[in-house]
């Protein structure tokens, strides 16, 4: 019988586990204690590359904690991870203990944790097969000293394969997700496939955000559909989950972004600003 079996609630007169699974393992009581201390875990998601589904991360994690919040944004993109550059982060390394890792900060409510910063140099191809990507995930939530948070958001990579379901089987059901879509059709085809996934692993949608949602014109302040709009509305209403809202295009998301500036800190009385800081008092709203 381990250690932990004396104290188990399993445990039998025999000394021996009564329960089914055996005892927890060492990792599994780990990543419990530390998600104990998060009290809402969102995973941002989209079955489609290039729907700015990164972007739409970093700015709720950063709307959320300008609001006063405790926010940990976790940055699961193992191939990709662009969420140390998008938060001016880049040249950051984590103070590694024993045990642990110190989640590198940003500003005074913004904890933020990826592989990005422990690349050696900005060419550095990350050649990993499934079971590594996720041990790393596993070990970026119970390893990394994320503290007392009141959301810990996590960015995954696009499509339904490794990245996204282990961090839905390890946080677990409570975890709820944030599905990112452009209006096009070719998009929302792929997005419906998210919205399927997140319900067959148990999980709940608390939204879906339909990004690049016509431009914002900087001249007349006008919104025009040079892609469409629509497509992710109708997406929710059909597969009967919430839709958050709409952003529209604005040249400065991206430029922010290249450059490591905040979007809806530096341009927040801008339309699409102001979009996000809708969808995040939705978000706000669903789980208080």
């Amino acid at each position: 019988m381990s250690d932990e079996c004396g104290s188990c609630p399993s445990a039998t007169p025999e000394g021996g586990c009564g329960s089914a699974a055996g005892c927890p393992s060492e990792a599994d009581q780990k990543i419990e204690k530390t998600l104990s201390r998060i009290k809402h875990k969102i995973v941002v998601m989209s079955g489609k590359g290039g729907v700015g589904k990164s972007t739409v991360a970093v700015n709720l994690a950063a709307a959320l904690a300008m609001t006063g919040k405790s926010v940990g944004l976790l940055d699961i993109d193992v191939h990709g991870p662009s969420v140390p550059r998008l938060l001016g982060l880049q040249d950051e390394k984590p103070h590694m203990g024993p045990d642990f890792m110190e989640p590198i900060p940003w500003g005074r409510n913004l904890w933020v944790m990826s592989l990005g910063f422990m690349l050696p140099n900005k060419e550095q191809a990350v050649i990993w097969r499934g079971p590594v990507k996720i041990g790393l995930i596993q070990q970026f939530i119970k390893d990394v000293a994320w503290g007392d948070l009141d959301y810990l958001i996590i960015d995954c990579p696009p499509g339904t394969g490794d990245e996204p379901m282990t961090a839905l089987q390890t946080v677990g059901p409570e975890a709820k997700t944030v599905i990112v879509t452009t209006p096009q059709g070719v998009a929302v085809d792929d997005v419906r496939r998210s919205v399927s996934f997140v319900g067959e692993m148990g999980n709940t949608v608390l939204g879906i955000v339909e990004n690049m949602s016509g431009f914002a014109c900087p001249d007349c302040k006008s919104v025009h559909d040079i892609f469409g709009s629509g497509g992710g509305e109708d997406l929710a209403r059909e597969m009967g989950v919430p839709f958050l809202g709409r952003i529209p295009i604005d040249p400065e998301v991206a430029r922010s972004g290249d450059e490591g500036f905040v979007y809806v800190k530096t341009e927040k009385d801008s339309i699409a600003a102001k979009s996000m800081a809708d969808i995040v008092e939705k978000i706000l709203v669903a789980t208080s």
